[in-house]
């Protein structure tokens, strides 16, 4: 009877991240681990979709900030072109800002890029194992949640808006104006008016100063937790 080769038992991981260094950095480090290979690179959503259909990973890693179609929306179409499959997070935003959404998204964790490669792999093998990772600070907040001990998406006016919006929110909340947000974001200026169009209703402020204001008082909040 045949044994199965080593290289045969590699777990297959699918890097997501549009910038080249940080693919080539996270396939260097994952590369060097036994048990682990990686069997694709992609810059944005679409090559990611098209690469999850023809490579078949058993894992992603994606982050956040993508072209066009952000982090959180990926996900959600991940799940619903392979449901189940196995998503880990790795981006350089403040996980609890994002590590809840990415969880209702669908994802199966959340690391910060400065944690460094020992965690990461740690995160890797855990998310694979079929746990779910995020860090001990915000996995208490987490379980509280999501067994309905806390009230989560809706405890905040900002927990209303959709993940893209947020993203918008946030840029607003770094002083960026409109026309830097689209380039930041990848998206047309009108599209990015439409989403301030709807932050603004949703959080009941009359105009872009009030608009401005608000998350720039956010901002500065959620800065002053971390």
């Amino acid at each position: 009877m045949s044994k199965k080769s080593p290289a045969q038992k590699k777990k297959r991981i699918l890097v997501v991240d549009d910038h080249p260094m940080m693919r080539q950095g996270l396939a260097q480090l994952i590369s060097a681990e036994p048990d682990l290979a990686i069997c694709g690179e992609a810059e944005n959503a679409e090559y990611a979709l098209t690469s999850l259909s023809a490579l078949k990973p058993d894992l992603v890693l994606v982050d956040i900030s993508l072209p066009g179609k952000n982090g959180l929306e990926l996900i959600k179409d991940f799940q619903a072109i392979q449901p189940g499959q196995a998503v880990l997070v790795i981006s350089m935003h403040d996980e609890s800002l994002y590590a809840e959404r990415v969880l209702r998204a669908g994802g199966r964790g959340y690391i910060m890029k400065q944690e460094g490669g020992k965690k990461l792999m740690q995160a890797i093998r855990q998310v694979l194992d079929g746990k779910i990772y995020v860090s001990e600070k915000i996995s208490a907040d987490i379980l509280e949640i999501f067994s309905g001990r806390r009230p989560g998406i809706e405890s905040s006016p900002v927990e209303k808006l959709t993940d893209r919006e947020f993203e918008v929110f946030q840029l607003v909340g770094q002083g960026k104006g409109t026309r830097e947000v689209s380039e930041k974001l990848h998206l047309s200026v009108k599209t990015v008016e439409v989403h301030r169009a709807n932050i603004k209703t949703k959080l009941q402020l009359k105009s872009a100063s009030e608009l401005m204001r608000f998350a720039v008082q956010w901002s500065e909040s959620q800065s002053s937790k971390t």
